[in-house]
């Protein structure tokens, strides 16, 4: 007997063990599907925000999980799958239960499928109705098992799980119902997004909100016999609603998104230096702004950190689709006409070079440059004025001038030491490139603007972490630079604009395609470009009026208050006309020296040039002979008489100081002296 005894032992230990052998091999043998799941690619701000989301090739929105709650991955393995982290795929426990409800209730009550089993239907996509099915799902099963490991398995569930329509996964779930990341759920947004995936359809709360939370009721009630919960704490979770609407998943930046794709189309994570909540505010600024000015007007935003050169926001058009505003085109990389924006670089520049001072006095006169006529965006002309005046008023005469003394080249090679791709038509600049006669970006102008603010110094301007930084080159000497900080700040600002030194200039292309406005404080530098995206005409549109607004509007929407503009350098030249170096008192254009002046030209006949006058009341007689009525007086480049057939007038100058008097008669022509009050 005992010898049949062994005989009979070995005999079941070696059918057992070729049994498990076969089963072994029958395991490892199994083919299974890929497990490389296809995710969205994700544009995430500079906090780790969401910004934009792409769906996956199939339409599907699926996500990364991301950190998740542990109290939706206690509550999911405790319904699902209590010994998730103890069996090898197959529950036997949970199989014999359901099968035993089977055959009591006379139709299935629960499947007995491990989380496990429900990723490996997940992966292949297949149903669980017949038993091939089901075998298919254990062999995979208990296959992933032995190839991955439990974290693996679960983060499989937590991209795959369906939500309804094309929702995918617990991260896509959250957005879409709660509109958050599923970080921090409460108990009722975890419950339900463990029931929904069991009938995803017709559980969807956006479609059937009565089913969703009656399925939830179910969860949360398993919940509290399982001790995961509270009875306080699903009684406060019954009473919260179930979401009736499917939220949109965030689309900020969706141009500049476009673009990082189109650069890295592997990557399926682009991170960025934006400020979603900023990005945000200003896209809907640029839309309300946009629906103020016509239909088909469209409005690009730049806001860049100067100090680092990290863009916080782009926003290329005013409504991201919109065929009307051409919402597909991204006009912050548009090459358009600056307009008068580039004035601020031949100042300085002609600062650097020691051919003006704020304070020299320029003339605004009608000039010839060979064949070149230019004129003043009015008409008219303002006589001898100081330079500081000429860049306030955005005359066009002083600036080609000093244009011409430079060379248009030199203002080129500006543009491109500071990083920007600027064209000219036929490759050549001419002096209509200081009146906007080039094509730059607005992102290439406020990074131009962008090395004004840091004192020359550039910097390359970008949305990607690690690519923006200083440029080596210098742009013009710091006290330059500052020279024409000083002057821009002195600009008044929009109506109803905050109080505050911020530096700006605006500017309106050729035929008014383009109204720009852009403007630094100590810390933050924005541009603000409105126009229509296919260059046609906007008539009566003007930076100032359209696009100073908005620039001023989004300082505010940025911050609370400006930053303090720099202190001039120690170096820098502040000194009054009279006391300046000869050469710098009065800019003289080339040919000035050879140029004769007309024997009918006007001439100021009273006071004489230098002249020191002694008037208590601030009131001095004027006198012009020759020249063409009615004239016009200024002082100090500001209209003061206006339309006198006399030849003799009256002029209030005010308190002591010295003023430069000009007269310029109806052909234009212009005589001035500059006098001291006493």
């Amino acid at each position: 007997m005992r010898a049949r005894g062994f005989i009979l032992a070995a005999a079941l230990l070696l059918v057992g063990g070729f049994v498990r052998d076969a089963f072994d091999t029958w395991v490892a043998a199994t083919d299974l599907p890929p497990l490389a799941v296809e995710t969205s690619v994700e544009v995430r701000d500079r906090d780790d925000n969401l910004l934009r989301a792409f769906t996956v090739g199939d339409g599907r929105w699926r996500l990364e999980p991301g950190p998740v709650d542990p109290l939706f991955v206690a509550m999911l393995t405790a319904y699902e799958d209590r010994r998730f982290f103890s069996h090898g795929g197959v529950d036997p426990l949970a199989m014999l239960r359901a099968a035993g409800q089977a055959l009591a209730n006379g139709h299935i009550v629960s499947g007995g499928s491990t989380l496990t089993m429900q990723v490996a239907r997940l992966l292949e996509e297949g149903g669980t109705g017949r038993w091939a099915g089901k075998l298919r799902q254990i062999r995979v099963a208990l296959a992933l098992e032995r190839r991955l490991t439990k974290s693996e398995i679960l983060d499989l569930y937590l991209r795959l799980a369906p939500y309804g329509g094309n929702i995918e996964g617990v991260r896509a779930a959250a957005l879409a119902y709660f509109g958050k990341e599923p970080r921090h759920l409460t108990p009722a947004e975890a419950a339900l997004l463990v029931a929904i995936p069991q009938s995803p359809e017709t559980r969807r709360p956006d479609r059937h909100p009565g089913a969703a939370a009656e399925a939830r009721a179910r969860v949360l009630d398993r919940m509290e016999r399982a001790r995961v919960l509270s009875q306080d704490r699903v009684a406060a979770a019954e009473t919260e609603p179930v979401p009736t609407l499917r939220r949109d998943f965030p689309d900020h930046a969706a141009l500049l998104s476009e673009a990082l794709r189109r650069a890295d189309p592997v990557a399926r994570l682009h991170r960025t230096t934006i400020r979603a909540p900023l990005q945000a505010s200003l896209e809907t600024l640029a839309a309300q702004a946009a629906r103020r000015a016509g239909e088909q007007l469209s409005v690009a935003i730049v806001v860049a950190d100067h100090r680092t050169g990290e863009i916080l926001a782009s926003v290329g058009t005013a409504e991201w689709g919109d065929a009307r505003r051409k919402g597909f085109v991204d006009m912050t990389q548009a090459l358009r006409s600056p307009g008068s924006t580039l004035k601020p670089f031949v100042y300085a520049l002609a600062f650097d070079q020691g051919l003006a001072h704020p304070e020299t006095l320029i003339d605004d006169r009608p000039m010839a440059f060979g064949t070149y006529e230019p004129q003043n965006f009015d008409g008219r002309f303002r006589g001898t004025l100081p330079v500081r005046e000429a860049l306030i008023q955005s005359l066009n005469l002083p600036v080609v001038s000093l244009t011409e003394a430079l060379g248009p080249a030199n203002l080129l090679a500006t543009l491109r030491r500071a990083g920007a791709r600027a064209e000219v038509p036929g490759g050549r600049p001419g002096l209509a490139a200081a009146l906007g006669g080039l094509g730059i970006s607005l992102q290439d102008l406020v990074q131009g603007y962008a090395g004004l603010a840091r004192l020359g110094r550039p910097v390359r301007l970008s949305a990607v972490p690690g690519a923006a930084g200083p440029l080596p080159q210098s742009l013009f000497g710091a006290e330059a630079a500052w020279q024409v900080i000083d002057i821009l700040a002195q600009l008044p600002p929009p109506a109803g604009a905050a109080p505050g030194r911020l530096a700006y200039k605006t500017g309106t292309s050729y035929g008014h395609r383009d109204a720009l406005a852009v403007g630094f404080d100590g810390a933050h530098v924005a541009g603000v470009w409105m126009g229509r995206a296919d260059g046609t005409p906007v008539p009566g549109a003007f930076g100032g009026d359209l696009a100073a607004p908005i620039l001023f509007e989004v300082f505010g929407r940025l911050k609370p208050r400006f930053d303090p503009l720099p202190p001039p350098p120690p170096a820098t030249l502040i000194l009054p006309n009279a006391r300046l170096p000869q050469p710098l008192r009065q800019f003289r254009p080339r040919g000035a020296v050879f140029a004769m002046a007309a024997p009918d030209a006007p001439k100021v006949a009273f006071p004489p040039d230098g002249a020191a006058i002694e008037a208590p009341d601030g009131t001095v007689a004027v006198r012009v002979r020759d020249g063409t009525a009615p004239f016009v007086w200024m002082i100090n480049g500001t209209p003061a008489s206006a339309g006198q057939s006399a030849r003799e007038t009256l002029l209030a100058l005010g308190g002591r100081g010295f003023y430069r008097l000009s007269v310029i008669d109806a052909e234009g022509r212009s005589a001035a002296v500059s006098v001291t009050l006493n």
